[in-house]
């Protein structure tokens, strides 16, 4: 009974400590006209870019960010995997090209842009060989501007 209720309790609580990616911006824009918060997207080739790599393992995955992330910005992830087991939907992967368009017209691998609650862009930066809490403090220069 008490693994049961022990179990129970780290189910409930992981949710708790780590940030909800979403893929769609117009259901983040809508969160964030709701929660009056700024917009993170991240454009990224998860299966093949080394820095995108470099950059979800010591950035997105730290706790710093983690902590951060719920608090202060709706998160939206255009990913852009190459391996066949990691392939998207046709729907998905229409919607990253449309977001890639206009938000990555250069195709920069990782982008990360920081756009207002209506989708205006703030600003914009690559994979820095940074820790995690100077990431975090570039990303709020953008906001604070």
């Amino acid at each position: 009974m008490k693994k049961l209720l022990l179990l129970l309790l780290l189910a409930t609580s992981l949710p708790g400590f780590s940030q909800k990616w979403n893929t769609s911006l117009s259901e983040a824009k809508t969160i964030a006209s709701k929660e009056n918060k700024p917009i993170l997207l991240v454009f990224s080739g998860s299966d093949w870019c080394a820095p995108c790599i470099k950059l979800e393992k010591n950035v997105w995955l730290s706790e710093e960010f983690k902590k951060e992330a719920n608090a202060g910005w709706v998160l939206v992830k255009a990913d852009f995997p190459k391996k066949k087991n990691n392939q998207q939907s046709e729907e998905q992967k229409t919607q990253n090209k449309t977001l890639a368009e206009k938000y990555n017209k250069e195709g920069f691998f990782p982008l990360v842009v920081v756009l207002d609650k209506t989708g205006k862009v703030l600003g914009k930066t690559g994979y820095e060989n940074i820790k995690a809490s100077e990431y975090i403090s570039l990303i709020k220069s953008f906001i604070s501007r």
